[in-house]
């Protein structure tokens, strides 16, 4: 066995002091080489120190996981664990192996488990029951044939038989042998042949959009779906704003006359025949248009009568001509009178604001310091309208109850202006409504 380093120290000790009583080495040397082997013996000892620490550390490490280890008495299943491995396609949950504890098993979605889910550590060492796998889960388990169809499941895939009057992958289109009451037959243009091929030695056929199979499996025809028909059975509202005219495969909205379709397909809007001369009104007259249509209106002033006479200023209007300075009736008679038509749909919403009417000041004279607005005279107005003022200078016609066309109407607003609470004038408004028989 090799010396300890303290036994080499000893001896290299009583060496040197041997030389240096012999008189081979003098007492500096001898000096040097002791701080030497001190600086040396120190190192040492912080090296075993640290040793002896780490030692202790890995003992006492040692004895807390040997605490922890079952007792002679309390078995355990760490020799199985290799039996309890994750199922393919699958997750195994849980991590203690001892008596009585148990681990879990499930598959991921598309997969099914076959064997036990759950498995326990037996007082033998061992594991209840057997392996679980994940396999392929059925393909027939979602019930994919329809109308009484039987799944059939292979290799991979699935097959469905039809019942009666049934077919397609699925079981989901209905062999017909009458044609429903939707479904146009006796036009050539409605009916096609259907588009057929073979699957799986089984003859599969299909129609185009807009078309339905109709007959037996052996000679079947594909037939034009009313869509028009289907949608209005179906009470689900209006395909069109009008009307719905059915084309094989399809459908389309046609509108009244006067009226063209708008780019949604369905709704209907009024055609100006005014605004874009499509009109034969003469030069005398004024195109004035109208729900699906159009008027050729020429109104005359009224006539005169007790100094009180008006002038045409405009095709639409009619100013009073100067009055005599002893008249006291052609003052209080209306200074203008305006014709205005409007043009309105059947069962319009109400209360709907129809007409505004405002003052205007001649220039270099002030204007008026109060307005009075009403309704002149009752005939056809009554109940159906209302005047009332939406500001200082601004009166509005109001429709308070729905109309329904086709028909005419007409009401008279006048506009009274006053200054200092003394009468200055009169203007009348002669309002035509014209109500279209369509509700567009």
């Amino acid at each position: 066995l090799l010396p300890s380093l303290p036994t080499i120290g000893c001896c290299l000790i009583i060496f040197l002091w041997f030389l240096m009583w012999q008189g081979c080495v003098d007492k500096q040397r001898v000096m040097g080489v002791l701080r030497q082997m001190e600086k040396f013996l120190k190192g040492q000892e912080i090296r075993f120190t640290e040793g002896l620490r780490i030692m202790k550390s890995k003992l006492t490490s040692l004895q807390n996981s040997v605490s922890k280890f079952p007792q002679a008495d309390q078995s355990s299943c760490m020799y199985a664990v290799l039996n309890v491995f994750s199922p393919a396609h699958g997750r195994k949950f849980g991590s203690k192996y001892l008596v009585g504890h148990e681990v879990h098993f499930m598959c991921f979605p598309g997969y099914e488990l076959v064997g036990p889910g759950t498995r326990m550590c037996q007082e033998n060492g061992s594991w209840s029951g057997i392996s679980a796998v994940c396999k392929d889960g059925s393909l027939c388990a979602s019930n994919p044939c329809l109308n009484g169809g039987t799944c059939v499941e292979g290799v991979s895939k699935y097959k469905c038989t039809c019942l009666h009057n049934w077919s397609g992958n699925h079981c989901q289109h209905q062999t017909q042998t009458a044609p429903p009451e939707w479904s146009i037959v006796d036009d050539p243009a409605f009916s096609r042949k259907p588009r057929c091929a073979k699957v799986d030695r089984a003859q599969h056929c299909s129609c185009d959009a807009g078309f339905h199979m109709s007959g037996t499996s052996d000679s079947s025809i594909c037939q034009d779906v009313n869509e028009c028909e289907v949608y209005k059975a179906d009470g689900s509202g209006l395909l069109c704003a009008h009307t719905c005219v059915n084309i094989p495969g399809s459908y389309r909205c046609a509108c009244p006359s006067g009226y063209k379709v708008l780019a949604d397909g369905r709704s209907c809007e009024d055609v100006d025949e005014c605004l874009a001369q499509q009109h034969n009104c003469s030069h005398r007259t004024t195109c004035v248009n109208t729900g699906g249509g159009f008027q050729c209106v020429n109104p005359e002033c009224p006539r005169s009568h007790a100094n009180i006479s008006y002038v045409k200023t405009s095709p639409l209007q009619c100013e009073r001509n100067p009055c005599p300075m002893d008249s006291r009736s052609c003052p209080l008679a209306p200074k203008t009178i305006s014709y205005h038509y409007l043009s309105l749909p059947s069962n319009l919403r109400t209360p709907a604001t129809l007409f505004r009417m405002a003052t205007a000041a001649a220039p270099g004279r002030p204007s008026p310091d109060s307005l009075r607005f009403g309704i002149a005279g009752g005939g056809d107005a009554r109940g159906l309208f209302v005047m009332q003022r939406l500001d200082r200078q601004t009166g509005e016609l109001i429709l308070v109850l729905p109309l329904v066309g086709p028909q005419e109407l007409s009401v008279d607003v006048d506009m009274t202006e006053y200054s200092d609470r003394i009468f200055q004038a009169k203007h009348l408004a002669r309002v035509h409504v014209l109500v279209s028989p369509h509700e567009f």
